[in-house]
């Protein structure tokens, strides 16, 4: 399947597809690509706002703010998420949860890929209302988003036969 299918079938079946996913062979040439294609759709999510806020305050300029967000979310995040997965997989075997550091690294990097549309439309929703009920809505709507895709995928991964 191509990839935009792959996410809206992970809102449809979040665990069916991530057991497709894992069951495709360790690759974590797939893994490090979903993690920078979330991480440049995020920074792309965050370009209205900034466009917002150097509106609001002249005072440092647009392309300064897009640097900075670039450095952010295109190299410091994923380095973030894969000490995160790291943290999460230690985690987890100390709860006596059974997955590979891998399974770990694909499900959260693929549930955060997957929540990207929510992502861009909170971040729409920043740069054009600014704070408010709409901002914090879809903010919680990718949050909630990114762990039940992330949970259902580490439950396919720990118990695969559910």
């Amino acid at each position: 399947m191509s990839l935009t299918r792959d996410i809206a079938a992970t809102y449809r079946g979040p665990g069916r597809v991530l057991r497709r996913l894992q069951g495709m062979g360790r690759r974590e040439d797939r893994a490090l690509v979903f993690i920078l294609l979330a991480c440049g759709l995020l920074f792309v999510a965050q370009a209205p706002y900034q466009a917002r806020q150097a509106h609001l305050d002249p005072e440092v300029p647009l392309q300064a703010r897009l640097y900075w967000s670039a450095i952010l979310f295109v190299f410091l995040c994923p380095i973030f998420f894969y000490l995160l997965a790291g943290l999460a997989w230690g985690a987890s075997r100390l709860a006596g949860v059974r997955v590979s550091g891998y399974e770990m690294r694909l499900s959260m990097f693929w549930a955060l890929l997957a929540a990207t549309p929510l992502a861009l439309l909170a971040g729409l929703m920043a740069g054009f209302n600014g704070p408010g009920p709409g901002l914090q809505l879809s903010g919680a709507a990718w949050v909630g988003v990114f762990l039940w895709v992330w949970i259902a995928g580490l439950r396919g991964a720990a118990w695969p036969d559910r």
